[in-house]
């Protein structure tokens, strides 16, 4: 029977047993308190126990991990050298993050840690294995295929922990993890965190971990009317664009007022002085920050000296801020609960506000938290590209001039027009000013960045589906009894005529299915699962169609690891 857990704040990290060298480096990284996830797990993970958590993406899951798994590494030295631990993700973008995470937290305590996944070259993780790595945070199928190889030895693992089990499970990695966690130790502790949890992963629970502590977070009943009503948008964005995301869309936004939340210190203070150099007014505020200087920048937000307000959620907590145009979600909440308590800062006695989130790709399912909780529909919006900002700031010249007009006092300036247009004409002198105005309103400088446009991984089966079920394609028989999506369906990827097909000698006899087909694709080759057109499959055999430019890099990838397990042939079908 798992435990619920409530959303009130507990201790800190301090109080959790934690090394206090870990507690150093967090505290470095700007991190305040414990989530609930945190708090709960990991006390019963330091101590050894097995554990299954149910918690969705963004609630810490990686440090409730991570921290007491490093924690118990750095107290066992006697097997340095070979992996103590196993981490298996479902996708090479989790794969990195996670061991990014894992060597930031454990900077200090000199553990070697490995990502290994699809798409990349075996040369460089074979010599990282040889030369001797602690933790290994894998894709299933990249795992399994050293494990074949006899190239990742498993004998003196410890700990192994599944991250975003359902997803794995939806893409097709069922065999394979049952397949790696066979060749692990019968006495390993064993982690495994779930966004749901479908009787698919219960039962995986049950074979593989013993008297596993059960941790859920529990989910808060809002009161009536705490539900602001307020324009909602959301931009889907890399982490690495993230920052050049938000300045273009405070720039068209152009708020009057705004709180933006992070989850750290650091970004707090990242973001401040990238703003400012963008020519907002923005000041930062978080816990690390002594009691005067929180006072000082509150005076200058709420006198209207400075425009953006950064913020922890912690150092936000009960302050009263009245006529906020906008409230920005830079890192989304980890709760629904957080989420509609930062937006209902805006939009009250009834005056229009907007509620802004930037979430990762892999975030997206966070957007669907909030929309039940808000019980209104979030607006997917594509980020403004650079003819978008520069017309929006060509309009702000336009409104200030226009203004400035109306207004009227312009005579004690006429000398200065008819000084000008002694040399120049009236047009170019006009121009002139115009650019003097336009530039005083806010920093002009290029913006070339091109930011990606991401879509939501509807591509893959909903966590609700069984991943071996078709998927709800409109079809026609095929030859040799193949199911065959219609044509125009099979170019709604948007590759118009320059398609590759691929032969996988692989089909239904192999227990294949296009989850498998898309998982595979889109984790080994890194190619987003919109991408992937037609997929037929027959007995023995499978076609699959991708746009002509990566057709090669796919079917290199697709040759170098496995689809069910084992190693097919692929080639294109020409």
């Amino acid at each position: 029977m798992s435990t619920p857990i409530s959303n009130d704040a507990g201790p800190g990290f301090d109080a959790l047993g934690l090394d206090a060298r870990l507690a150093e480096t967090l505290a470095e990284l700007g991190y305040e308190e414990p989530t609930p996830i945190q708090r709960e797990t990991i006390p019963p993970l330091i101590e050894g126990r097995n554990l299954v958590g149910q918690a969705a993406t963004g609630t810490g899951k990686t440090a409730a991990f991570a921290l007491p798994l490093l924690q118990r590494l750095s107290v066992a030295e006697a097997n340095r050298g070979k992996p103590s631990a196993l981490i298996l993700v479902p996708t090479r973008e989790l794969a990195m993050q996670v061991a990014q995470a894992v060597h930031r937290y454990g900077k200090k305590l000199g553990i070697e840690v490995l990502p290994i996944y699809g798409g990349q070259a075996y040369g460089p993780q074979l010599r990282a294995l040889q030369r001797g790595v602690d933790v290994v945070v894998a894709t299933p199928g990249r795992a399994l295929d050293h494990i074949k190889r006899g190239t990742m030895p498993l004998q003196g693992v410890v700990t192994v922990i599944l991250d975003e089990a359902d997803e794995m499970l939806d893409m097709g990695f069922a065999d394979d993890i049952e397949s790696i966690l066979g060749e692990t130790p019968e006495d390993r502790q064993t982690v495994l965190f779930s966004a749901t949890m479908p009787p698919r992963i219960a039962a995986i629970a049950r074979r593989h971990l013993k008297d596993p502590v059960q941790i859920t977070i529990a989910k808060e009943k809002l009161p009536a009317g705490a539900i602001p009503k307020v324009r909602q948008l959301a931009y889907l964005v890399p982490r690495a664009y993230k920052i050049a995301a938000l300045g273009r869309v405070l720039d068209l936004e152009n708020p009057t007022s705004a709180i933006v939340f992070c989850r750290r210190r650091d970004e707090v203070d990242q973001l401040a002085e990238m703003l400012n150099a963008r020519g907002y007014r923005a000041e930062p505020l978080h816990g690390g920050m002594s009691q005067e200087q929180r006072d000082r920048v509150m005076k200058k937000f709420r006198s209207g000296n400075a425009d953006l307000l950064i913020a922890t959620d912690v150092a936000a907590r009960g302050l009263d801020i009245e006529h906020l145009s906008h409230v920005v979600n830079y890192d989304p909440p980890t709760e629904a609960e957080s989420y509609v308590h930062r937006i209902g800062r805006v939009g009250r006695a009834g005056r229009e506000g907007v509620a802004i989130t930037l979430a990762e790709p892999r975030e997206h399912r966070l957007l669907q938290n909030f929309e039940r909780a808000t019980k209104r529909k979030i607006e997917l919006a594509q980020v403004p590209t650079v003819a978008d900002v520069r017309s929006k700031r060509l309009d702000l010249t336009v409104a200030a001039v226009r203004e400035t007009l109306i207004e009227g006092e312009l005579d004690r300036f006429r000398v200065v027009l008819e000084s000008l247009t002694g040399e120049f004409d009236i047009l170019t002198v006009t121009l002139a000013a115009l650019k003097l105005a336009h530039n005083a309103l806010g920093n002009d400088e290029e913006d070339d960045q091109e930011i990606p446009v991401v879509a939501p991984r509807s591509d893959r089966p909903s966590r609700d589906r069984r991943p071996t079920r078709e998927p709800r394609r409109k079809t026609k028989e095929g030859p040799s009894g193949t199911r065959k999506p219609r044509r125009s369906e099979a170019t709604s990827a948007g590759f118009g005529s320059g398609v590759a097909r691929l032969y996988i000698g692989a089909g239904r006899e192999s227990g294949v299915r296009p989850g498998d087909l898309v998982g595979a694709i889109a984790n080994e080759a890194g190619i987003s699962g919109r991408m992937i057109g037609a997929i037929e499959i027959a007995d023995r055999f499978s076609f699959v169609e991708v746009p002509e430019e990566v057709a090669g890099e796919v079917v290199a990838a697709l040759r170098s690891s496995t689809i069910k397990g084992r190693r097919v042939t692929v080639r294109r079908a020409d």
